[in-house]
């Protein structure tokens, strides 16, 4: 198994640059989609979340690279962002039609479910600004050789946007690797999104081509076996405990499938309830198993993005020079975190995610 080799960051302009589409979130708060007259507008995205959460939580210097439809919508999308911090020295602004026949912003409809009542999504992001990006349109030797970038961040929603997204990724990998940059991908299978564009067996394709590409790889078991083939054997529905032998051979599996990756690292879930879950979080690093502590019974706020924000965690832990076992447990705190507010993208600050490393109460901070 591979290590890993960060720049120093004297040497980069960006401790982490992402890759992705951002997306206006359409919130009903505790109503429902389907019959709700209010909204509340977020921004968010996948590899997006992971910027915002190490530029806000953690105070490091990030990027994304995307692309919006020049018009309300996509300005909007940009104002939520300047609050987030990202920078936008990347975003590419696509030439607005007037309709949105040829380029549209994409919109997210999302409610955060209750009790047995799981949370649910309803994307609208046909013909996005960032789904016809193509090869050859963003300068990523600018990015990573000249600007400098310790970090690039990319993942499977963004390569299941349309049949030149990958293409970007890899190329943008290619160019990461060129320039010594860690390279991570969180794997993020939406079966929604490959729906249409072959399942399953497209997703596999794509990740699979993708994956010696990547240094540091992110995802839960689903995505393990649906976006890479890998099985999974023994798992019962307590895994959060971590007592599944065969997730842990599955991870052991992908290691010697692809020999350069330095870390794997998941989020291991039991959703009792919408609202109430058990939590916990696995990390592989040169041959040994780093696991954090499972917080039974968590409550949950808001589910959605929780899983970002244990990526961002994880990676400050690494970019900061902890050991696998602090960077896993700062990422699972971070998600904890998160996932007790709304929105997509973290609230929570370092003092907080310091203070759930090492402590299990909830007493009032005065």
């Amino acid at each position: 198994m591979a290590k890993l080799n960060i720049k120093a960051k004297h040497d980069c302009m960006w401790d982490m640059v992402s890759l992705g589409e951002v997306m206006l979130r359409l919130d009903p708060g505790d109503e429902r989609i389907s019959n709700t007259r209010h909204f509340r507008a977020w921004e968010g995205g996948g590899e997006y979340n992971v910027a915002r959460g190490l530029r806000r939580c953690f105070g490091m210097e990030t990027a994304i690279v995307t692309a919006l439809a020049d018009n309300s919508v996509g300005r909007l999308v940009e104002d939520l962002m300047l609050q987030g911090g990202v920078s936008q020295k990347y975003v590419r602004w696509v030439p607005f039609d007037g309709v949105g026949r040829t380029v549209r912003n994409g919109l997210n409809f999302t409610e955060r479910g209750f009790g047995i009542r799981p949370a649910l999504g309803c994307s609208d992001r046909g013909h996005t600004a960032i789904s016809q990006l193509k090869p050859g349109e963003i300068d990523w030797d600018q990015i990573f050789s000249k600007d400098g970038a310790r970090w690039f961040h990319t993942g499977g929603i963004f390569c299941a946007l349309s049949e030149t997204t990958p293409l970007v990724a890899c190329e943008a990998m290619e160019a990461a690797k060129r320039a010594g940059t860690v390279v991570s991908c969180d794997l993020n299978y939406r079966a929604s999104l490959w729906k249409s564009i072959g399942g399953k067996a497209k997703a596999q394709e794509t990740n699979r081509r993708l994956a010696p590409l990547v240094d540091v790889m992110l995802g839960n078991e689903e995505d393990f076996t649906a976006a890479l083939g890998f099985s999974v054997s023994g798992l019962d529905e307590h895994h959060s405990r971590l007592e599944a032998a065969g997730f842990k051979q599955m991870i052991e599996n992908v290691v010697k499938e692809y020999p350069s990756l330095a870390v794997i690292a998941t989020t291991l879930r039991h959703a009792k309830t919408a609202t109430l879950n058990d939590w916990g979080a696995l990390c592989y690093y040169d041959g040994k198993f780093y696991d954090a502590p499972v917080r039974e019974n968590l409550e949950i706020y808001d589910r959605v993005g929780g899983g970002d924000s244990f990526a961002s965690g994880l990676i400050y832990g690494f970019l900061s020079g902890k050991d696998p076992r602090w960077s896993v447990e700062c990422g699972a705190a971070h998600g904890a975190l998160a996932m007790t507010t709304p929105g997509d993208t973290t609230m929570a600050t370092l003092a907080e995610v310091m203070q759930a490393m090492t402590s299990k109460t909830a007493r009032i901070e005065r």
